[in-house]
């Protein structure tokens, strides 16, 4: 009876520690998959879904070349007099609520965000998912950020603050995209187009969308422009220039408008 009561309680005590070590296991193991899907989501909010699987899956990302992407540009204008009215948080505090804004603005038309640079921002339509709709999304993306900024700059003006003008710039070319060292990766884009997309950006006015021929070209049945001139790109000659005003006016559209009216 003895050697049986003993044998019960080893037995118990065995069963006892295998259950705990099962719990430790599937404690652990969830916390594993936890922190994984954790990593893996951050690594998606830094780099595009397709570049983020090659490089898990692969240690490297190939880069690649796309014929036709329309990049984005914007900047502040008289941005350093802005900043040296602020403190250093509350210039970070300011970029960070535009800049946020912009990021949900670039998601709903379907960009990619590429980077910011100081106070400017760079996005692209047509990468790394090949479309032929990102033209128009991007104009879309660009009209989208200005018509924010009226309506920040309206609130400032109620609360007596300066406004905050913003060039917006956009070129359509070809560009090679990819993800290049092994530190801190980044995703970006190389190229001419990138290049004259700056010009855009640096030739246009606070409050409008600035876009080159080839955007142009390629929405004109999408959006009323008024043509601005030509500047002087390098490695391309001269190019001609656009202000975006608004969306072409659809017949049905004008149709409801007069029947509303």
């Amino acid at each position: 009876i003895y050697t049986a009561a003993v044998m019960v309680i080893l037995l118990a005590l065995l069963g006892g520690g295998l259950f705990n070590r099962y719990k430790y296991v599937r404690r652990t193991k969830r916390i594993i998959e936890q922190e994984k899907d954790r990593s893996q989501e951050l690594l998606l909010n830094i780099l595009p879904e397709e570049t983020a699987r090659e490089l898990e899956n692969n240690g490297a990302a190939v880069p690649k070349h796309y014929e036709n992407v329309s990049v984005l540009f914007t900047d502040f204008k008289s941005f350093t007099s802005l900043a040296e009215a602020l403190s250093s948080r509350e210039l970070v505090e300011e970029l960070n609520r535009y800049f946020s804004a912009f990021d949900d603005i670039v998601e709903a038309n379907g960009l990619e965000k590429i980077k910011t640079i100081g106070d400017a921002f760079m996005c692209a339509g047509g990468i790394p998912t090949i479309n032929t709709t990102h033209p128009e999304n991007t104009i879309k993306a660009g009209l989208d950020i200005q018509a924010f900024m009226k309506s920040s700059n309206h609130d400032r003006q109620l609360r007596g603050l300066p406004p905050w003008h913003l060039r917006v710039g956009i070129h359509t070319g070809p560009v090679t995209a990819g993800v290049v060292g092994k530190k801190k990766y980044a995703y970006d884009i190389w190229g001419d187009t990138v290049n004259v997309a700056s010009r855009m950006e640096s030739n246009g006015e606070a409050g409008k969308v600035n876009i080159s021929s080839s955007t142009y070209e390629l929405a004109k049945d999408k959006y009323v422009c008024s043509y601005r001139g030509k500047i002087e790109a390098k490695n391309k000659g001269e190019i001609d220039m656009y202000f975006v005003e608004h969306p072409v006016v659809e017949p049905a559209e004008v149709a409801n408008r007069v029947i509303h009216s």
